[in-house]
């Protein structure tokens, strides 16, 4: 299917041609660089990764400052080698999503907790907010953390009936990771692990009733053709950090680096500007509205979170959660959380 390039994402792509502070790109050195991004068939990396390494760079040093790049999935990776590559140096720069980091460490599971972030602009602040926890953590494996992206609003579609999110209830769930897990188990519903193309046959047979993906990759991946409800309520988001050796950045010239870090800036901007846009293109399209610009329209019924809805999810991140996360991580590193991400969320994790 041909994606139709939308005024929004013409602007934000427009943002990346953007320098807030250019460097004297006739002075620059030549520089070519290796870079891994994200997963090579999403948006983030089609749309913005790709163009910022091999073109928005490029320009803006006058042709000195040349990258290669290759999403981690096509060099046969998975997400977590991304980080341990990059920190014994055999990758130069990198992507990946921090909820797949957690295993090295829990901390790179507190921004995207399931439950914790249920709106656009929180999700944006508390992910702001967490750089510096971050930058800290990744200078324990030796890597500089550039910036953070993310990926649009992650929320349960499913091929029963829904009313409620206490509908999730006795029902099986495709979950991706360890938090959506507990998530769905604190929801009275059975997580299931699956590869993410086997979900669309898995709800068609009835082996799962629902499964969580993003609003809009789950109407591109056809989701909304064997599925018939979709509760419109962020539970995550899948924030994804870009990050390079800090041998390796600290080696190129001090202007390289701080073009780099100066465009990075527009590389975020675009990427959460046009999440916003998918994220609500995803609820339009999935329910067939006139206003669907960029996916398939289905015919979903798209279930609006009540109060007591949020209420519920509350209660569950409050009391099941964050103790459970909590309970995982360091003492410093639940107070890093609560100075930071949990500030911007409202919430507070206890040790």
């Amino acid at each position: 299917m041909k994606v139709t390039l939308s005024a929004a994402l013409s602007a934000a792509v427009a943002v990346l041609a953007l320098s807030v502070a250019p460097a004297r790109a006739q002075d620059l050195p030549k520089t070519q660089l290796k870079v891994v991004g994200s997963i090579s068939s999403l948006a983030p990396y089609k749309d913005f990764e790709v163009p910022f390494w091999t073109k928005t760079l490029s320009d803006k040093s006058k042709g000195a400052v040349t990258a290669e790049i290759k999403g981690f999935n096509e060099m046969g990776l998975k997400g977590p080698e991304v980080l341990r590559l990059m920190s014994s140096g055999a990758l130069e720069i990198g992507a990946t999503v921090l909820a797949y980091l957690a295993s090295d460490d829990p901390t790179n599971e507190a921004i995207d907790i399931a439950g914790l972030l249920t709106d656009f602009d929180t999700a944006r602040k508390a992910t702001d907010a967490s750089k510096a926890m971050y930058t800290k953590l990744f200078q324990k494996f030796g890597v500089k953390l550039l910036g953070v992206g993310t990926y649009p609003a992650q929320v349960f579609y499913c091929n029963a009936e829904i009313k409620s999110l206490a509908d999730i209830r006795g029902k099986k769930v495709r979950a991706a990771g360890r938090s959506q897990s507990e998530l769905v188990t604190a929801l009275g519903g059975t997580p299931v692990t699956m590869a993410f193309g086997e979900v669309v046959p898995a709800l068609q047979n009835k082996t799962v009733d629902c499964g969580i993906t993003g609003t809009l990759s789950g109407n591109l991946a056809k989701w909304n053709e064997v599925s018939t409800h979709l509760i419109a309520l962020p539970v995550s988001w899948g924030q994804i950090a870009y990050a390079a050796n800090m041998k390796s950045f600290a080696r190129l010239d001090p202007r390289v680096q701080s073009l780099i870090e100066t465009e990075v800036k527009g590389l975020e901007k675009a990427i959460w500007d046009t999440a916003a846009y998918h994220t609500e293109q995803g609820y339009a399209c999935n329910a067939g509205r006139d206003d669907c610009k960029v996916g398939t329209k289905g015919r979903m019924v798209l279930v609006q979170p009540s109060a007591a809805d949020r209420a519920m999810l509350k209660k569950i991140v409050d009391e099941t959660m964050l103790p459970k996360w909590a309970a995982r991580c360091s003492a410093e590193c639940v107070a890093d959380f609560n100075a930071t991400i949990g500030k911007a969320a409202g919430v507070v994790a206890k040790k």
